[in-house]
């Protein structure tokens, strides 16, 4: 069974399709600078949105969408300078943040006080639904976030009371529906549009901030990652080659058992990190399910391996979506190893399935 809206290529059809198409670069990254209503308040206005895959959750309706064939869960990035906050929001469904660069630091509860954690390259925070949630790059540098969110629609976003007057005095509105009007900018609130409210006593007493424990469950620290011994990944392994669980809903076909992040909330994909010391490869398998590849660190080479000619090399940033039964190879003929992150569609990842040429 496929996912909704993927892909499908038959093991011994001819893939008609160019991994070119399904890259995107890092310096490629087209961003959106005033995707959400928070955008104009001094300390936020400096934020980058980018909507990599789906169409995620922006508010501006000219936000850039790189790849918008649905997937089950949609891509996106965040980048921002030192000092810049992303306001406190609640999601509907699971948002989940890997550190590409940077020091970050996460604020929990309404008004930003409720916890904190702080989070550095290679770590991952998987952030509950309905519970208020914000975001500063606290380091001396720009720093740039990998996210995931649920679904194919991740719904709109809820923004804590405060959002709502700093915007509209700095001249955005935001409407029923999650649309954006720039006022400042001259754009008009049509007559029949209704504003969006913040939120009821009552929705905000229903947003509340989980305890330290289970909050505690919501962070995966790059050092605290254990390869996977049982991967069935490995049997394609050629060199040294690891595969780790990040986020893991429950035990899976494909060798992993529940776990670090469970989440008590729907994720409906799964998080794991793969890395290839230099001169290992990956032979001609294929998945059941989407595939998405973030590569954190050195370089990587992933081909199509009844098209040789169809080959991308990738450099850190850059996000590389591989459909459901395309035979793919990974390679890395690097000095250095390859880190990469890969969400990969559904709570358990079947089985990869090796090349029968």
């Amino acid at each position: 069974m496929t996912q909704p809206g993927s892909q499908t290529y038959g093991a011994n059809a001819l893939n008609n399709f160019a991994l070119t198409s399904r890259l995107v670069r890092y310096q490629d990254l087209k961003p959106c600078l005033n995707a959400f209503v928070d955008t104009r308040t001094p300390g936020s206005d400096r934020k980058e949105n980018f909507t990599i895959i789906g169409p995620g959750v922006s508010e501006n309706p000219d936000q850039h969408v790189h790849i918008p064939e649905a997937h089950g869960f949609n891509i996106g990035g965040a980048r921002q300078p030192p000092g810049c906050l992303n306001s406190q929001h609640s999601h509907d469904t699971a948002e989940v943040f890997v550190v590409h660069s940077g020091q970050w630091r996460f604020m929990y509860g309404v008004n930003a006080d409720d916890a904190d954690v702080k989070l550095g390259p290679g770590d991952t925070i998987s952030i509950p639904t309905r519970m208020f949630r914000g975001f500063e790059n606290i380091g001396e540098s720009a720093g740039f976030l990998f996210a995931v969110l649920g679904g194919d629609d991740p719904g709109k976003v809820t923004w804590a009371p405060s959002v709502f007057d700093l915007a509209e005095h700095y001249g955005l509105v935001l409407l029923e529906g999650g649309r954006l009007v720039d006022v400042a900018a001259g754009d008009v609130v049509p007559e029949e549009a209704r504003r969006q409210q913040p939120p009821s006593r009552d929705e905000l007493e229903k947003l509340t901030t989980p305890s330290a424990d289970k909050l505690a469950s919501c962070v995966a620290p790059a050092a605290s990652l254990r390869a996977n011994t049982d991967s069935a990944l490995l049997a394609f392994a050629i060199g040294d080659v690891s595969e780790a669980a990040i986020i893991t809903p429950g035990n899976t076909q494909d060798g992993f058992q529940a776990g670090p992040i469970e989440g008590w909330w729907p994720h409906g994909f799964n998080l794991r990190q793969v890395t290839l010391a230099p001169e290992s490869q990956l032979s001609a398998h294929t998945r059941q399910e989407a595939e998405v590849i973030f590569l954190q660190s050195g370089r990587l080479t992933v081909q199509i391996a009844e098209q040789p000619a169809n080959t991308v090399t990738m450099q850190p940033g850059d996000t590389l979506t591989l459909p459901v039964g395309a035979y793919r190879t990974w390679l890395n003929d690097a000095a250095d190893a390859a880190v990469a992150y890969v969400v990969r569609g559904g709570d358990a990842p079947s089985l990869p399935v090796g090349h029968s040429h």
